[in-house]
């Protein structure tokens, strides 16, 4: 199963602000995101499924907290209390592909075992507090990129 992590990410690393909100509007990459994670399970922190208001329709919506308590009973989402666990879950369910959309907690411990990362890098910078990790060009390698309008579609693969 490839383990992928999707992002958006502004030219100073800023990917969204603590109080949950996206610091810009994308349509386009927007559009990008919902076509490459349709059909496929998703998995985000808890502050970002909050964010959202409710699942994202077409995809299974995992939701990582560490609140032994957290539940919320919904045909279309899953509460893990680790990603180990939703990775063991997704793989157990055949799933060829899972997509990590954020937040920043999330993606941190996400790029340590990720085999991929899709970046849609922002032609621009935006304020916030939540920042993308940096990435390692030495673990890490460009397969494609695509230009669009305000961002470039940059495809990470891992070096094994």
């Amino acid at each position: 199963m490839d383990k992928i992590i999707i992002a958006a990410v502004a030219k100073n690393g800023v990917i969204g602000r603590s109080t949950g909100e996206m610091p810009w509007y994308s349509k386009e990459d927007f559009q990008h995101f919902k076509k490459t994670t349709l059909g496929f399970p998703i998995i985000m922190g808890r502050k970002t499924f909050e964010s959202l208001k409710k699942p994202l329709k077409g995809r299974l919506n995992i939701v990582i907290t560490q609140d032994q308590n957290y539940k919320i009973k919904l045909k279309s989402l899953r509460v893990f209390n680790s990603l180990i666990k939703a990775y063991e879950f997704c793989e157990l369910k055949k799933n060829k592909k899972v997509f990590i959309i954020g937040g920043g907690q999330i993606f941190r411990k996400a790029i340590n075992n990720a085999d991929k990362m899709i970046i849609s890098h922002m032609n621009f910078e935006a304020e916030g507090n939540i920042f993308f990790p940096k990435i390692d060009l030495r673990k890490w390698e460009v397969v494609s990129r695509i230009g669009k309008k305000d961002f470039e579609i940059v495809t990470y693969s891992r070096i094994i």
